[in-house]
């Protein structure tokens, strides 16, 4: 499914999460396949807790973070791609 700035993403229900030291540890319960997320990942994913739009988290990272806006989208899309491709995350678009 392609995504875009208007798709909302939200974590799958199929996992388990913790966070450890400002990292994210995530068990998915269909695969038993544990995935690490990076500190930005790990702000990424809790931002995502709830949907979000593309759009929301990537307005939140430019205000959290001093990167430039097409990297920081670019970045955005890939990981949200891997993780919907291992089934971590949904990807809506109404």
């Amino acid at each position: 499914m392609a995504i875009t700035r208007r798709s909302v993403v939200m974590i799958a229900p199929e996992q388990f999460s913790c966070d450890l030291s400002g990292e994210a540890a995530i068990l998915s319960l269909t695969s038993s396949a544990y995935y690490g997320l990076n500190a930005v990942g790990a702000r990424i994913w809790d931002l995502i807790r709830q949907p979000q739009t593309v759009q929301q988290v990537l307005d939140r990272l430019l205000a959290e973070y001093d990167v430039q806006s097409d990297r920081c989208e670019a970045d955005l899309m890939a990981l949200l791609q891997e993780l919907e491709a291992e089934g971590l995350v949904e990807i809506r678009n109404d």
